[in-house]
């Protein structure tokens, strides 16, 4: 092993060498926590995420190992690894609160695997000029690169991501909301309850709910909306959604509680989900269209 060139057994040998230092990680310094990467340090370390990409790429002639992590004897054994991690993943109860394993986004080996195979992707993109690519390059580029910038700003926006819950009564503006944590927060916007609605079955079941509220806002924006449990209403970057009442009064309910969602980089993440959409679009009608011109 590590004579040049590096194979798949060097390439398994470095993802479960990250494997294993994102246990020792876990165990000595605990669980990553996120939110320390709130803006403005996720948007500096995206920076210098990708300044050090550019630098490992202008650098890959200079360092092998550079240059070994834009081939596919890279990739493969990463998304190997990655693949059974996210498998544990859907198998395993996520929680909040939960470590190891039961928290996969906070866990070391995870979050170490993930990051290694964005680095792969970001020099799979940069490996060939533009002024050399084929159209086949070109598309496989666009589709990576919406991959990398998916990949990222999921990632590093997740610290921004706020998810509360409001609980308000009739005719009373509220501005405070709890996160799942249970700390109180307070908003930048006020829901005040004017009407709570429920259509029922003929059991008496409920088959909708609903909420008439008054959104205030401190730039002085007010709008009025119905808020049903699919349907929420939007302003300022919030989408408020319809969340419980008390259902020990049902229809008669005077509170309505409403889930409040902001999630400043998700703009981002559908930008590069777009691309590799486009990407994948367009390997499939290059590949038809090359399967016609060998007919």
């Amino acid at each position: 092993m590590w004579n040049k060139p590096w194979t798949m057994k060097e390439g398994f040998v470095i993802a479960a060498g990250l494997v294993v230092a994102g246990l020792l990680l876990e165990l000595t310094v605990g669980q990553v926590i996120w939110d320390a990467f709130s803006w403005p340090v996720n948007g500096i370390v995206l920076a210098g995420f990708v300044a050090m990409i550019v630098a490992m790429h202008l650098l890959r002639k200079r360092v092998y190992a550079f240059r070994f992590l834009s081939t596919y004897q890279a990739a493969i054994p990463v998304m190997c690894f990655a693949v059974v991690l996210t498998v544990i993943m859907g198998l395993t109860r996520q929680t909040v609160n939960g470590v190891g394993i039961n928290n996969m986004l906070t866990f070391w080996p995870f979050v170490l695997i993930y990051v290694y195979m964005a680095v792969i992707i970001g020099l799979v993109v940069l490996k060939t000029p533009l002024k050399t690519m084929s159209a086949s390059k070109i598309v496989a580029g666009l589709f990576h690169l919406g991959l990398f910038i998916t990949m990222t700003t999921a990632t590093l926006g997740n610290a921004d991501m706020q998810r509360l819950r409001m609980v308000t009564a009739k005719n009373e503006p509220e501005w405070r909301a709890v996160d799942l944590k249970g700390n109180l927060k307070e908003l930048p916007l006020a829901i005040e309850l004017k009407e709570f609605i429920m259509e029922t079955y003929e059991d008496g079941s409920p088959k909708r709910f609903a909420s008439e509220i008054e959104i205030l806002t401190k730039s002085g924006k007010n709008l009025h909306a119905t808020v049903d449990v699919n349907k929420p209403a939007e302003v300022d970057g919030w989408k408020i959604y319809q969340y419980g009442y008390d259902e020990m009064k049902g229809a008669k309910s005077n509170i309505s509680i409403f889930e409040l969602v902001s999630d400043p980089w998700l703009p981002y993440v559908y930008i590069g989900i777009c691309m590799m959409l486009a990407g994948g679009l367009l390997m499939f009608i290059t590949g038809v269209r090359r399967k016609e011109e060998k007919v």
